[in-house]
């Protein structure tokens, strides 16, 4: 049985777990590795190492406003302006909040579980990423105006 470990941050250094390497022999042009001995809890019998995984991203979620729900939701998969799979509710971090009524950002005085109960100035979303009611993505706003977007770039990612 075969374990898999991921974890985010920096690569640790690389350890010696234990067993032994044969000495290097005369002629050899490889040397053969005996694998660690198995540790408690690691099903007992097993010689298959510990699986350092490289290159693999730590998850990045966000908080995206999710039209169908009309609030905001901790996205944990997305791209091409659009969120895949939505997690629980959630309050972006600079306030800056879509208003669907009013159909720009606002800043919001009152988050609770996603919404927006207290409204305050318009505003735009520091990452410039926003929600476009015409076609239902997201888009970098080239033109932010007055809490909407007088013109629309690229998708991005919520």
């Amino acid at each position: 049985m075969a374990s898999l470990a991921l974890a985010c941050g920096p690569p640790a250094p690389a350890a010696h777990t234990g067993g032994t390497l044969p000495p290097p022999t005369a002629g050899s042009a490889s040397t053969a590795v005996t694998p660690p001995a198995p540790r408690a809890g690691s099903g007992a019998g097993s010689a298959v190492p510990d699986v350092a995984v490289k290159d693999i991203g730590c998850l990045t979620t966000s908080c995206v406003f999710h039209a169908g729900g009309n609030a905001y939701f901790t996205c944990l998969a997305g791209g091409a302006g659009a969120c895949f799979h939505f997690g629980g509710p959630c309050a972006p971090t600079d306030g800056c909040m879509y208003d669907s009524a009013a159909k720009i950002y606002k800043q919001c005085a009152a988050p609770s579980e996603g919404t927006c109960s207290k409204w305050g100035a318009a505003c735009a979303p520091a990452s410039k990423c926003m929600f476009d009611p015409a076609d239902g993505l997201h888009r970098h706003c080239d033109a932010p105006s007055a809490g909407g977007c007088a013109k629309y770039g690229a998708l991005c990612s919520p």
